[in-house]
């Protein structure tokens, strides 16, 4: 049922993200919109949800395997051809396929020795990747990326906390 609910959360994520781009927040005339995400920091609105897509990429391939984590990155790249807005096609897509297999690249050498380490050291590469790609293909600039990290980055440290709390819970029982 985890694996389920992760394939949910991934494969709805960019849909999700793309329209909170242009409708969740305070919007800036010919850009984004905007939230803020701390530190004084503000970044495109669809970052948190970004964020989770990232950590359920990983909650994939912990359930099911890296090929199947593979091919719901896959999945999700069709998914973004589909429901992203036009002028945002290129930058969602080109930025989802490089930011998750920039994930799985982290994410599978660290998930044996220290999974919750693997968790948000994958999403913060992840995060990286994500922003630099989406915000030069998308707005041709960089303005936003300390914000588009940080924002992707609580999100994996959420979920590493969370994950590291249940195993001590689960060693302890």
């Amino acid at each position: 049922m985890k694996s389920f609910f992760a394939l949910l959360v991934f494969a709805g994520s960019i849909p999700a993200a793309n329209w909170m781009i242009g409708n969740v927040g305070e919007c800036i005339p010919g850009g984004p919109c905007v939230i803020p995400v701390g530190f004084g920091l503000t970044a495109p609105s669809g970052v948190l949800v970004v964020g989770a897509a990232l950590v359920a990429r990983d909650v994939i391939h912990e359930r099911d395997g890296a090929a199947r984590a593979a091919l719901a990155i896959v999945a999700g790249a069709l998914i973004a051809l589909l429901f992203a807005p036009p002028s945002l096609v290129v930058a969602s897509v080109s930025s989802f396929i490089l930011s998750e297999f920039a994930d799985l690249a982290v994410y599978a050498p660290l998930r044996r020795r220290k999974l919750a380490l693997a968790l948000v050291a994958s999403g913060l590469v992840g995060a990286v990747v994500d922003s630099a790609v989406f915000l030069i293909l998308a707005f041709g600039s960089l303005d936003f990326i300390a914000g588009q990290v940080l924002g992707k980055f609580w999100i994996s440290l959420l979920a590493g906390l969370v994950i590291l709390a249940s195993h001590r819970r689960a060693r302890e029982a």
